[in-house]
């Protein structure tokens, strides 16, 4: 496992993370707590060290689940951990942006995962006039002054949003939707987040498994699954499922890049290798269900970078073919 600086922690974090949504059990599928712990488990043994997660993901249970699993490594100092607030509905918009409630979700999630200080809290997915608007960068900053969390980030649904946040004093990473099917911030985010040395957390870079090509018109997902749900933005912004593509234009253009997969890596170890090459990125974060997901991802990072014909042919087939039908805001 290779590493990236994390300029605001003045640390280094494993360039392949784990995200922990789908360890809420409310959007993924179901997810036994004994197979969550192995699968975090599987990730750190794979040299993972960067853990993202949110207090909405199963309302806390994702979040409690890292805690038990910290709380049983002699190593725990070696992970970082994000966390996310600003979504939780208790108590719910607006009231979740006053001070005393994101201080009180902070502590909240302080509680569950059994820490003594947060490394990274980021808002998670708020529109741009609360972010704009509410004071709660403010809040955030005063809660790093006092040592609760050590930086503060944001998670963003788009590139202007993400453009905003660049903007912001303190402002430490940028968490963003990034794959082979959503490659726009390379050329409107990816220069300014480097200059100034915000880190770029990649999230579904698989395009909530689309790019790892198992999928068929006959695959099926559970109830509790976005992938079932949430397919034309039914819950929330489309752009989280299936980078927002429609599922069927999605399954036809994994077809059009399974010929060009390199020799010795999977499609889905593919589609993190291309993440991986651009230098901006600081580490990216697929989720994993199960302990062989989790070790398929980390060995992306041991992989050679792709040949530029490769990235070129993804960027002219994106131009092409992919960007007029992404849905949501982007």
């Amino acid at each position: 496992m290779h590493h990236r600086i994390f300029p605001a922690l003045k640390r280094t974090v494993s360039e392949i993370g784990i995200g922990t949504w789908q360890l809420g059990g409310t959007e993924w599928g179901d997810v036994p707590e004994d197979e969550a712990l192995e699968t975090l488990a599987a990730a750190a043994d794979a040299g993972v060290t960067f853990i993202d997660t949110a207090d909405i993901y199963g309302l806390g249970r994702s979040e409690s689940l890292i805690g038990r699993f910290l709380k049983g490594r002699p190593d725990k100092d070696r992970f970082v951990v994000a966390t996310k607030l600003g979504r939780h509905p208790e108590p719910g918009w607006p009231a979740n942006f006053t001070r005393e409630v994101v201080r009180k979700h902070t502590e909240d999630s302080l509680r569950r995962l059994g820490v003594d200080v947060i490394d990274l809290t980021q808002t998670h997915s708020l529109p741009l006039e609360v972010m704009r608007d509410t004071g709660i960068f403010d809040f955030l900053r005063e809660l790093r002054d006092e040592g609760k969390i050590r930086a503060f980030g944001a998670s963003v649904e788009s590139v202007e949003e993400g453009l905003f946040c660049l903007g912001i004093e303190g402002m430490a990473s940028l968490q963003i939707i990034f794959n082979i099917f959503r490659q726009k911030p390379i050329d409107a985010l990816f220069d300014q987040a480097h200059q100034k040395g915000v880190a770029l957390i990649i999230r579904l870079p698989l395009a909530s498994g689309l790019l790892a090509g198992k999928f068929t018109r006959n695959t099926t997902f559970p109830p509790n699954d976005h992938r079932a749900f949430n397919r034309d933005g039914q819950k929330f912004n489309v752009g989280e499922t299936f980078a927002g593509l429609p599922f069927e234009k999605g399954l036809e253009l994994v077809e059009q890049i399974r010929p060009w997969v390199p020799s010795g890596m999977t499609m889905a170890q593919m589609a993190l290798r291309w993440c991986l090459d651009f230098e901006a990125v600081t580490t990216v974060i697929p989720g994993a269900k199960r302990p062989d997901q989790a070790r398929a991802n980390a060995a992306a990072s041991d992989l050679p970078t792709l040949p530029p014909i490769l990235h070129n042919r993804l960027g002219r087939l994106y131009e092409s073919q992919v960007a007029m039908h992404i849905r949501g805001k982007y």
